[in-house]
């Protein structure tokens, strides 16, 4: 009886262990995902924005790289507007939480951008700024910077934020995305550059995404050809996917001359 019982226990521990093996190999195998902080500064006049201009280029970006951080975005809207946006992304949630923390104790920061940072109450850079962070999705699990050719001016980046009435119907959009929609944005050459879930931020449930364009009419021409497209069709067609968004924000952008992406 006690052989029997001992048999018995090692072969239920072999097949935990089994269990806890497999699921230790499938999580290594997934790959981690990014996560983004999306800036949205708000300015008054030409004054903060050549001040903003500044602090990003000689202090803001310097100490990301030194923070570890690579591949910033900075964008302007392709028509006049008081906004600049720049997209970070962070290979986990406490570098995102910890870069306060980073910044505080680097110098070269603090002298560099001290115009920014020492800023008089009644002469700020900006009038505010909103911030967005996101979770990359599982089907786009880290930022991949497009290969255009052209000067920053012509180039067109498509911001897009999708809001859903609930949360269910926010997790079957980003479903959708994984299971065929970005596979067509690759086929027809959208060059993504991120997936985002929001996590935090003023508008919820929503994500946001964005693609790049050698031109406007480059943008218009790929857009003609995804509303053509049949795998796209049949893909929106499916019950599961029906009324995923609410509403669709999209913003239309130009790099900043000094831009990563």
């Amino acid at each position: 009886m006690t052989k029997f019982s001992s048999t018995k226990s090692t072969f239920v521990l072999g097949i935990f262990a089994a269990l806890l093996c497999s699921l230790s190999q499938l999580y290594a195998a997934a790959p981690r995902r990014e996560y983004y902080q999306l800036k949205v500064y708000h300015l008054k006049d030409n004054s903060q924005r050549d001040r903003l201009d500044a602090y990003l280029k000689d202090a803001y970006l310097p100490a990301l790289h030194r923070a570890g951080i690579s591949k910033i975005g900075v964008f302007k809207p392709a028509e006049a507007d008081s906004l600049v946006y720049v997209l970070i992304p962070f290979k986990s949630v406490d570098q995102f939480a910890g870069l306060n923390e980073t910044l505080a104790k680097d110098k070269q920061y603090a002298t560099a951008g001290q115009d920014y940072l020492n800023a008089a109450f009644d002469k700020p850079a900006y009038k505010g700024f909103e911030s967005v962070l996101m979770e990359a999705f599982a089907g786009m699990p880290s930022l991949i910077a497009p290969k255009l050719t052209g000067t920053p001016a012509e180039r067109i980046y498509e911001l897009r934020l999708y809001e859903a009435a609930t949360e269910k119907l926010h997790e079957a959009k980003i479903a959708q995305f994984n299971n065929g929609e970005l596979d067509i944005f690759s086929r027809l050459g959208f060059n993504t550059i991120f997936c985002g879930q929001v996590k935090a931020g003023a508008k919820l449930p929503s994500m946001m995404y964005m693609t790049s364009f050698a031109s406007k009419a480059d943008r218009d021409a790929h857009w003609k050809s995804f509303s053509a497209d049949p795998a796209w069709k049949s893909l929106n067609a499916l019950p599961e996917y029906a009324h995923n968004f609410l509403r669709a924000d999209i913003y239309l952008l130009h790099p900043a001359a000094y831009s990563e992406i």
